[in-house]
């Protein structure tokens, strides 16, 4: 779930790109790898046929259902998880395992009487199974379930089972549609991680799923209905915003450090706010911070995020100046910020930081090195917005739970606003949910850049760099009450020592914080 998202009048800034697989335990998965060699998956094939979207011609010898009528029926695959129940109690318990060894009996009895099938692997997958899948199913006798053969096709893979892995993949393609129920339509991209995890082919997967990058009209079309069909971006947003209102009040030249500027639509709010303050308002200085390589989702560079906060200041009497930044967040350096002296510094981390890499990927560990820099500053306030999951150190079974039972939620909130055939749906899930999706599940070592970690781990890192925590103010809580009014009941904000909570039900999405 990418950051930056789009008011009407601003572009999006760019989701990180998705790289190849590079396994950190390649030896673990080299057979598993080599039967799957040529295999790929593609859910633009299915979804966007439907829908007249262009049909991308891949190698591929699977394709998942265009149908909402899937083999899964509406009562297996929805009734028993609406509005966020946990998968864990469903997926992760005993089911799984008891599947992958009744898969196992099988295999060894299909190897008694049948030696060579092994030998099939080579061979383009599948189609070399001995069995019919009916047959399968009336052997192991478990019940066609999608979350337990997805959670039992992520541990075969663990596992490097390959017989199990070759049948629940043959299965689970029947069984996922982009265009159907929330549980099938975030199968169809977990199934897209897993295959692109077998096949070392991330980047693949990547340009399956965006095959080219949509111009920017297209993006700011995407990313802005997101933005508004679901408050966690305005959430973010405005609890940041409040904080930094809060901390620099009297201040007379207010330095906002953004470290993902994007588009820049965050600051909108704010500078209006800030220029009907009493007694004047203060001088705004805000350096933007963005990657070289998120210039095409806004048409341009920097200067062009510059040039519309510029006018949106003048039209409201705000003195303003800007500071471009275009570098990647992990090698700013405190000589790129120009910092000046009698500023209020307020430093922005909107969903951002946990792209940083940090002690797991590298010896420089970016993600502390940052927060040091930025106390060394001494601050005001510094915002932290993240999504409460844990992705990053995890190892790729339960990191593959989490994503499933994290994005189940999100699939949900989804869904009760936007038509399950709409095209605009699609396109929203695909380009801004589907691509990170694949990358933690699919990626290793530097190549997985969605590495999100939940408020604990936080905070250890801020109280390690020396900050203490900064409470939001009540009006801020406020705030996000009244913001919420206008979405379903569904959603549900939590304080917990002065960090706000957005979540679906009972499960904590976004989590927004301050420090100083």
């Amino acid at each position: 779930m990418h950051a930056r998202n789009a008011e009407s009048h601003f572009m999006p800034g760019n989701d990180q790109s998705l790289h190849c697989f590079h396994s950190d335990d390649a030896s673990k998965h080299s057979n598993i790898q080599s039967v799957t060699g040529q295999m790929q998956f593609c859910t633009l094939e299915s979804s966007l046929a439907a829908a007249n979207y262009p049909i991308h011609s891949l190698p591929s010898s699977l394709n998942i259902s265009p149908n909402t009528g899937s083999p899964v029926s509406q009562q297996d695959s929805h009734s028993d998880n609406a509005y966020g129940s946990p998968i864990s109690a469903s997926c992760v318990t005993g089911d799984p395992n008891d599947l992958k060894g009744k898969l196992r009996e099988l295999e060894n009895a299909m190897l008694e009487t049948d030696l060579g099938i092994t030998e099939g692997f080579e061979n383009n997958y599948p189609g070399h199974i001995s069995l019919e899948p009916e047959k399968w199913r009336q052997m192991t006798g478990i019940p066609r379930d999608l979350r337990q053969y997805l959670i039992a096709c992520a541990r075969a893979i663990e596992d490097n089972d390959l017989v199990s892995v070759e049948w629940l993949i043959a299965e689970l393609k029947e069984m996922v549609s982009v265009s159907g129920e929330p549980i099938q339509r975030l199968g169809a991209y977990l199934l897209e991680g897993l295959i692109a995890r077998l096949n070392s082919s991330g980047s693949s997967i990547y340009k399956a799923l965006n095959c080219k990058e949509p111009v920017s009209s297209e993006l700011l079309s995407y990313m802005h209905m997101l933005y508004e069909v679901c408050p966690y971006y305005k959430f973010g947003y405005l609890s940041a915003n409040g904080a930094i209102a809060e901390a620099v009040k009297g201040e007379s030249m207010v330095h906002i450090i953004d470290f993902q500027i994007a588009q820049g639509s965050q600051w909108v709010t704010l500078i209006q706010a800030l220029a009907t303050r009493p007694g004047g308002p203060p001088h705004i200085k805000i350096t933007g911070i963005d990657d070289p390589f998120n210039a095409h989702a806004r048409g341009g560079g920097l200067h062009i995020v510059g040039q519309r906060l510029s006018q949106l200041a003048e039209a409201y009497n705000l003195p303003f100046e800007f500071h471009g930044c275009s570098i990647s967040c992990s090698d700013v350096e405190i000589e790129h910020l120009d910092i000046r002296p009698g500023e209020a510094l307020a430093v922005n981390f909107a969903l951002q930081l946990h792209h940083v890499p940090d002690e797991s990927v590298s010896t420089k560990n970016h993600r502390d090195r940052i927060l040091r820099m930025v106390k060394s500053l001494s601050p005001k306030v510094v915002t932290l917005v993240e999504q409460e999951s844990n992705t990053n150190t995890a190892a790729f079974f339960p990191r593959f739970v989490e994503a499933f039972d994290y994005y189940t939620a999100v699939f949900e909130s989804i869904d009760v606003t936007l038509p399950r055939e709409s095209k605009e749906r699609i396109n929203v899930e695909q380009h801004c949910l589907a691509r990170d999706i694949v990358n933690v599940i699919a990626c290793e070592g530097a190549e997985r850049v969605e590495r999100h970690e939940l408020f604990g781990k936080w905070s250890s890192r801020f109280t390690m760099a020396g900050f203490k925590p900064y409470p939001l103010s009540s009006m801020v809580n406020a705030t996000i009450k009244t913001l919420l009014q206008n979405y379903c009941e569904h959603y549900r904000l939590e304080e917990r020592g002065g960090v706000l909570y957005l979540g679906w039900m009972n499960k904590p999405l976004v989590f927004s914080c301050a420090w100083r």
